[in-house]
């Protein structure tokens, strides 16, 4: 073993701090910017209504994960311990409901998220191949398998290869929306204003489209809080989490603000609203004969999105593991890449799993209302331990109108949500409470059989053979 390999000092095994402010912000950015700004812009202009109040939706929802952003990096530098939302919840409310969380992320947000993304990296990898006629769907579900298998073998192999990816890709993503930004503001200096002429026409009243807008943008945002799930791999995390989330949120609203605004001044509201591809569709009014870029570009985006999903979500089962609130092998570390291969290996059967449903669409509501409540439930874990623990050392304490903002922020989204879908709400949330059950066998119940700890361990010592991985802490030099 080299000693580039070994984490501390005295040669225990751990996660090494390979993440630096360039690769924490690319880590943000990737996460963020991936398939949702090329199809959320028509969802908040259909429940919007006009473009005016579509540009000031969108700011809002940066606004608001801004706001968000500012409880994170207190509860970062406060609790330097990888596993973000999943280790604040655990600290303030215990290991029930810290187990529910990890459970719901499990089974329904990063898989899901991680095969939806994937298939929309499939979609426009083939839709150049396939130019006359929509891609199959055995082949989307073949491409979108081999993506994942791609990228979870890249983030077993080396955490720095897997940030290369990130920052690759990042550079890419960037280039992406500088080209359809720029083309509108082109088009804008030439006075091709046509469609701006009465920006606020149609404009929804109701505060319930106000929430449906919302929600479809801020799907657009999700991710901007997982770097915390990688603490124990940035470094100098007390500078460095502030610092990446400062610059990355502000770019990506500036970002999305101007590619809607090239949105609205190239395609009409009629057209943005009946396309199914809206990107496509201002790459082929705009680009020419080059308009295959923009394919091109969707896929890159995705990609890179995809690579920070499976790089977070490996992170939080290890953490999860670590805790014993997952099987003990899910926490191992490989000795040679020191990365959390069996995490990895993991996340990516359940993502694999994934692409088979047949109901995956419903599923992402599920994720999406359960990234809403359990986000607003770790900001509530920051007013509860301000109370809990008033000693905690807190290098970066922020002002108590951040978490309550974005508390009230959370509520209204999450009541409009089940106004709006009370059944599929329900069921999500019953699918959560599942849960319970497997906590009470899993964890809660001490006493289990011998023979059951026997079978646990000869699979535990095969997983280590096959993965040439060991429990963090438990290797030496020696």
């Amino acid at each position: 073993m080299s000693s580039e390999s070994v984490n501390s000092a005295n040669g225990s095994i751990g996660l090494k701090k390979n993440l630096g402010l360039f690769s924490a912000v690319a880590m943000v950015v990737g996460l963020v910017v991936g398939s949702g700004i090329f199809v959320s812009p028509v969802g908040v202009l259909r429940s919007s209504g006009s473009i005016g109040l579509s540009l000031i939706l969108w700011s809002v929802g940066g606004i608001a994960s801004a706001i968000g952003s500012m409880s994170y990096v207190e509860l970062g530098t406060c609790i330097q311990t990888s596993g973000g939302d999943y280790s604040y919840i655990g600290k303030a409310f215990g290991p029930v409901v810290q187990f529910l969380f990890v459970w719901a992320f499990l089974l329904i947000v990063f898989p899901i998220a991680n095969a939806i993304i994937s298939l929309i990296f499939a979609n426009y990898i083939l839709v150049p191949i396939y130019a006359n006629c929509p891609p199959p769907a055995d082949a989307k579900t073949l491409v979108a398998a081999v993506v994942i298998v791609l990228l979870s073998a890249i983030n077993c192999f080396n955490v720095t290869w897997a940030a290369r990816v990130q920052n690759v890709f990042l550079i890419m993503k960037i280039v992406a929306l500088l080209v359809i930004s720029v083309t509108g503001f082109v088009w804008i200096g030439q006075g091709k204003t046509q469609f701006w002429e009465e920006p606020w026409e149609g404009t929804s009243h109701e505060p319930v489209d106000w929430a449906r807008a919302i929600y479809s943008g801020v799907y657009s945002y999700a991710g901007w809080n997982y770097l915390n799930i990688l603490t124990e791999e940035v470094k100098a995390p007390e500078k460095t989490l502030p610092r990446a989330i400062w610059i990355s949120i502000p770019l990506i609203t500036v970002l999305y603000v101007c590619t809607n605004i090239a949105f609205f001044t190239v395609l009409s509201k009629q057209e943005m609203l009946d396309a199914d591809a809206v990107a496509v569709l201002f790459g082929s009014k705009t680009l020419g004969v080059m308009s295959w870029i923009i394919p091109i570009f969707v896929a890159c985006s995705t990609f890179g999105s995809l690579n920070g999903s499976i790089f977070a979500s490996s992170r939080l089962y290890y953490v999860a593991a670590r805790k014993g609130q997952l099987p003990e092998a899910i926490s191992y570390v490989n000795t040679s890449w020191m990365t959390p291969i069996v995490s990895v290996v993991f996340q990516m059967i359940v993502s694999l799993f994934c692409l088979i449903s047949s109901d995956i669409h419903e599923l992402i509501n599920y994720a999406t209302f359960f990234e809403t409540m359990f986000i607003g439930l770790t900001v509530a874990s920051l007013l509860y331990m301000r109370r809990k623990f008033p000693n905690l050392e807190r290098p970066m304490k922020v002002s108590l109108f951040f978490p309550i903002a974005y508390l009230v922020f959370c509520l209204f989204l999450l009541c409009m949500t089940l106004y709006e879908g009370a059944k599929s709400s329900l069921i999500g949330i019953a699918i959560c409470l599942c849960g319970l059950p497997v906590y009470a066998v899993g964890i809660a119940w001490k006493n289990k059989p011998a023979a059951y700890f026997r079978a646990s361990r000869r699979f535990y010592i095969f997983l280590q053979k096959l993965f040439v991985c060991v429990p963090e802490e438990k290797a030496s030099l020696d």
